[in-house]
């Protein structure tokens, strides 16, 4: 786990699970709850965070919420209702990064639930990134940039503000394209979505 030299939850990199999606091309099925080595999906993402580096995990739930909470075992996760899930990414960001807000967390590290393919290899390294408060770094796939994505807090505020509709960060980190550090990822992760009924066929 990546620390700075405090006690506590001051300094750490959280992980940061965006899980509120109602799954509209998959018959509205919400991710969270799709089953992956038979247990759902949301366990396994918040497992690759924790068994990647992040001690400190913050969920996004949104699409059946409430079952997600009844159905999920998450022992120890923050977990973050977003009312306005159907907004899109933007909105899940946002709850996300206002909760860590008072987590004394000194970045975060955000993944999507939707992405099977990238496990704890990834996460560490591009936690292994992180050197201060203002770090931005993404992992990338033969050069392409991906998830996860590395927020410092210092960050928090102007993504927040930027992160609308369903292209969560994707304006802040274009405009700030320069100062991403790109951790290559393709040896170790594959980053596909499970956004249709045929991407099904990645979960086990």
């Amino acid at each position: 786990m990546v620390r700075l030299e405090t006690e506590g939850t001051e300094g750490r990199v959280a992980g940061l699970l965006l899980a509120a999606g109602g799954g509209r091309r998959l018959g509205g099925r919400p991710k969270a709850l799709l089953e992956h080595r038979g247990r759902p999906l949301v366990e396994h993402a918040v497992g690759v965070l924790r068994d990647g580096g992040c001690e400190l995990v913050h969920v996004v739930l949104g699409a059946a919420a409430a079952e997600v909470r009844e159905r999920a075992r998450l022992p120890g996760c923050v977990l973050v209702e977003n009312p306005e899930w159907e907004e899109g990414m933007g909105s899940s960001l946002r709850a996300g990064l206002g909760s860590l807000a008072s987590s004394g967390a000194a970045a975060a590290l955000v993944s999507l639930v939707d992405q099977p393919g990238i496990g704890s290899r990834a996460v560490a390294r591009v936690l292994g990134a992180y050197r201060s408060p203002t770090s931005l770094a993404a992992a990338s796939y033969d050069g392409k940039r991906g998830h996860p994505v590395l927020f410092g807090a210092d960050r928090w505020e102007e993504i927040a503000a930027s992160a609308v509709g369903d292209r969560g960060a994707r304006a802040y980190l274009k405009a700030h394209s320069g100062a991403i550090t790109l951790v290559e990822c393709a040896d170790v992760a594959e980053d596909y979505d499970i956004d249709t009924i045929e991407d099904l066929i990645h979960l086990e």
